[in-house]
């Protein structure tokens, strides 16, 4: 086994994996599990040769457990990249890749925060408040890793956008962190349904204009806190 690439799970003691097959394998004696961490350490030592690759799943998410491989390559990878790491050149190379990254950070918070303003269309007399809702529901989704639905590339950011709206309106302006939802299948998704609706319905106020009491209104309650 130890010339074979895998992927499994963690196994029953603490130098063994479980195959999708359900068998068990025991991690060859001159073998070392690289914990998760250093992506560049972990990256070279799986292209070097076999290695495997332990996930574990809770719930929805896979979690990375590691990657067990021979000692000695992970000894020479990771004195290798040490190094490589403490040139000027790699300094520079890293310095201008983080500078990349924040350049595009920071052009895609601006498309998040104009597609939002589009999404809400606030009639004129509330420009001011889409705009503040805008900011508020943008630092909230696009933060790099949060996790949210604004961080997705498998939509348009026009549907990032609108789903981000709803999702902050549901937190911030509805009763719903506190709920008591009983554990029925689809019941949690027709509660986020109905309040769903109640946020678009409040939004829709804000477009055509309507006069809306800001004492009683939730999401001003929430914005001039």
């Amino acid at each position: 086994m130890s010339d074979l690439t895998l992927i499994a799970a963690p196994g029953p003691t603490e130098r063994t994996v479980r195959t999708p097959d359900g068998l068990i394998h025991s991690v060859p004696a001159d073998w070392s599990l690289l914990p998760p961490g250093d992506a560049g350490v972990t990256r070279r030592v799986k292209a070097a040769g076999p290695s495997w690759t332990v996930q574990e799943k809770k719930g929805r998410k896979m979690f990375s457990r590691g990657v067990w491989a021979p000692t000695a390559r992970i000894e020479t990878i990771r004195a290798e990249l040490t190094i490589e790491r403490s040139t000027d050149a790699y300094a520079k190379r890293m310095a201008s890749s983080a500078l990349r990254r924040e350049n595009k950070q920071t052009e895609y918070v601006e498309d998040f925060s104009a597609a939002v303003v589009e999404f809400l269309r606030f009639a004129p007399c509330y420009a001011e408040l889409a705009v503040q809702l805008a900011q508020a529901v943008t630092e909230h989704a696009t933060p790099v890793g949060s996790g949210t639905v604004a961080r997705t590339e498998r939509i348009p950011i026009e549907r990032r956008a609108e789903s981000a709206v709803i999702a902050w309106l549901r937190h911030q302006t509805t009763g719903y962190d506190e709920m008591k939802i009983a554990r029925v299948k689809g019941q949690r998704r027709e509660v986020r349904r109905m309040l769903a609706e109640q946020s678009r319905a409040m939004l829709n106020s804000y477009r055509t204009g309507a006069a809306i009491d800001p004492a009683v209104c939730p999401l001003r309650r929430v914005l001039t806190k």
